[in-house]
């Protein structure tokens, strides 16, 4: 890598060279030699006064040197050398002032005192920031010391410049460990004592990035600043897309990110009909290969989802002898516990359909929490790390993270740290029944519920805004699931005794208006 020479070079080289080292540090390019009229000399104009500043932009919060400043850099990380050099030459706004341009040059000089004192005269009001470059700096000067086995050179800056700075005491005592044994420098990531000129030149751009890092932004521009504003840009125009529900959807710089409502799960593709009363409840798997459903009638049915999202019935379990009111998954999909209304918790074998054990008033009492006053407790949660357990009762809501409640509003509270809701979603109706709702979509972004007036409600988790509104249903919609791996596949279970499986609307499916195993596959109708 070029940019440090033997010190047997004359300095006039060692200039040049260095100049396209610093043109060139962005991208780790080799040096180059500099435009003709873009030398040292416009490098070492000062900043342009911020007073009466142009801002640019239609927001008024654009500086026009900073903006400069910010494509010179990109210009030169992308390996445009003469590009970033015409454009300071032309605006007249430089990426660096002297100051900071002759301390980057006196880095990879290898001139450490004299970048000691430059980087004093530099206006840095943060004198422990000052203290920290000046211990990367006398560090390297430390450590080529010794790669130089220059040992009492290098005794000596350790106790007489960098010690008396006063911090970093633990990395000061492996400085000294060095010492004693040289070869400690070598898993520090330290060139080793033989190194080449090359080695050491790449420990100081290295170096020279660290300090980028550490001091102010308005100073020495951070690296791929202006990539990471324009990724900042699209994940934002992402976020506030109300309909992005896709991973491999395409992003541009030429226009603003906007998805239709075609990402939406709208059209019932499957309508399951095996269940022979209310359908109460419903969870697809982790795997989003199964879907469980319960019903009032007394039964537990696991479809099973092919890859071409068409379900079948995999297995009925009997066995419950009152209304099975709710399913649950194990981590690895492979058992489900079902629970009927007052009655038992029952587990099963998801491959086999075997029930696998019977928990009579949920087997052997493990804990049990005891009020002044017990309430009647509608619903009940745990956490996906198995360390709370979130009950609702009549005369509390605020422990839950999705709460579906009686004055028909869904509120989104935080459960970590400081309790605090969130965020409201209005528009479904519920006033009897229990209904339940469900996070889904990409990045979880999206909030469905089922509904009393046999529709299903989808609104935007950030914003609350009510985004579609799907019927259908012919009855009460008591509970939705979104597949946690298909994120345009959506099912519902209602009063209707039915579960309608939802897609996008440009899917069409194979086999319309055909029945099979408790299944009618569909475009779109009831």
């Amino acid at each position: 890598m070029g940019g440090v020479e033997d010190d047997n070079e004359p300095a006039s080289k060692r200039t040049k060279l260095s100049s396209g080292v610093l043109r060139g540090l962005s991208n780790g390019s080799s040096c180059i030699e500099p435009v003709s009229g873009s030398s040292i000399d416009l490098m070492a104009r000062p900043l342009p006064s911020e007073g009466g500043e142009e801002i640019l932009g239609s927001k008024g919060v654009i500086r026009r040197h900073e903006f400069v400043r910010i494509i010179a850099k990109a210009l030169y990380s992308l390996g445009y050398e003469k590009s970033g050099a015409r454009l300071e030459e032309e605006s007249g706004i430089h990426l660096h002032s002297s100051l900071v341009s002759q301390f980057m040059q006196q880095i990879l000089n290898g001139q450490w005192d004299e970048s000691v004192l430059t980087l004093q005269k530099i206006d840095i009001p943060d004198d422990s920031v000052v203290k920290s470059a000046s211990f990367l700096i006398l560090e390297q000067k430390f450590f080529e010391l010794l790669d130089q086995e220059k040992i009492m050179d290098a005794l000596k800056t350790l106790r007489t410049e960098i010690t008396p700075l006063q911090i970093k005491h633990n990395r000061i005592r492996v400085l000294s460990s060095c010492i004693i044994s040289p070869c400690l420098s070598v898993p520090l990531g330290l060139p080793s004592r033989n190194s080449s000129d090359i080695a050491r030149a790449k420990s100081r751009t290295k170096l020279l990035e660290e300090l980028q890092k550490l001091l102010p932004a308005a100073i020495m521009i951070p690296e791929r600043r202006l990539e990471h504003l324009v990724e900042q840009a699209l994940a934002l125009q992402r976020t506030a897309c109300m309909f992005h529900n896709s991973v491999d959807k395409e992003m541009s710089l030429y226009t603003d990110h906007q998805c239709g409502r075609d990402q939406i799960p709208s059209q019932t593709l499957q309508i399951l009909q095996a269940h022979t009363n209310e359908v109460w409840f419903l969870q697809f798997s982790h795997s989003g290969r199964y879907l469980a459903s319960s019903s009032s009638d007394r039964t537990a049915i696991i479809w099973e989802v092919d890859d071409k999202g068409s379900f079948s019935l995999k297995h009925q379990l009997t066995g419950h002898q009152k209304p099975v009111c709710s399913v649950s998954w194990s981590r690895d999909d492979r058992q489900l516990l079902t629970c009927g209304v007052e009655e038992t918790v029952r587990r099963w074998d998801v491959s086999t359909g075997e029930c696998l054990r019977v928990y009579e008033k949920t087997g052997r009492e493990l804990e049990c929490w005891k009020g002044q006053r017990t309430l009647k407790i509608s619903d009940l949660e745990i956490t996906n790390d198995g360390r709370q357990i979130i009950s609702i009762c009549k005369e509390t809501d605020g422990r839950f993270l999705l709460i579906n409640l009686l004055n028909q509003e869904i509120h989104l509270w935080s459960i970590q740290g400081e309790h605090k809701l969130i965020t409201k979603y209005k528009g479904h109706k519920r006033t009897r029944f229990v209904i339940r709702s469900c996070f889904g979509g990409l990045d979880q972004a999206f909030v469905a519920s089922g509904s009393e007036d046999s529709q299903v409600y989808v609104w935007h988790k950030s914003t609350g805004d009510l985004i579609g509104v799907l019927p259908s249903h012919s009855g009460a919609v008591n509970c939705v699931s979104w597949n946690p791996k298909n994120h345009h596949m959506l099912a519902s279970a209602s009063d209707d005794r039915t579960i309608r499986i939802w897609g996008l609307n440009s899917l069409s499916t194979r086999h319309q208006n055909s029945h099979s195993n408790g299944i009618h596959s569909c475009n779109g109708g009831t």
